[in-house]
């Protein structure tokens, strides 16, 4: 049976689970630098309050009323203003859950039905192959691999990105 949850926005009530859940290695290590470890609990306060001042669209992943995790749709700009990124991240304790295969899709919805977009897409890490298919899974196509583009932990990695156009999204 599949694990419930919502998509709400975040609340400063979230800091505790926030700092809990987002404390981890095997999280940051999946992140932009932006996401830091170790996590603070001033890391979650200044999280929390850009997430309530953005432009962009930040949901909070609720299970047994803790944050969890996070999906975000970021709006670009300038000549890529017709574009937006989606990010997530879940607590490991959710893993191979399908809890971010239901996630996804509940994000473009909103992603698309909320802003003047025509693109949504995912920078990948190639070795992140459970992110790669839950996104392939989701409808986001394989649109470009640049080698050694990724500088993360001291080394240079391969990146993917995933996408998905409103035109081809099947959910809505």
């Amino acid at each position: 049976m599949p694990t419930d949850f919502k998509l709400r926005p975040w609340s400063m009530d979230d800091l505790p689970s926030l700092v809990k859940y987002a404390a981890n290695f095997d999280i940051a290590k999946n992140m932009m630098d932006s996401f830091p470890h170790p996590y603070s609990e001033q890391c979650g306060k200044d999280f929390i309050e850009m997430t309530q001042k953005s432009k962009s669209l930040f949901q909070c992943i609720e299970i047994d009323g803790e944050a969890v995790g996070s999906s975000g749709i970021h709006l670009r700009s300038d000549i890529y203003r017709k574009n937006a990124e989606i990010g997530y991240w879940l607590a490991e304790p959710f893993w191979g859950k399908g809890i971010i295969s239901r996630v996804i899709p509940m994000m473009v919805d909103k992603g698309f039905d909320t802003f003047d977009i025509e693109r949504i897409f995912a920078n990948v890490f190639a070795r992140n192959k459970a992110s790669q298919r839950v996104l392939e899974k989701s409808g986001f196509v394989l649109e470009a691999q640049f080698m050694k583009t990724i500088f993360k932990n001291g080394q240079f990695e391969d990146e993917l990105v995933y996408a998905v156009r409103r035109e081809n999204w099947l959910h809505q």
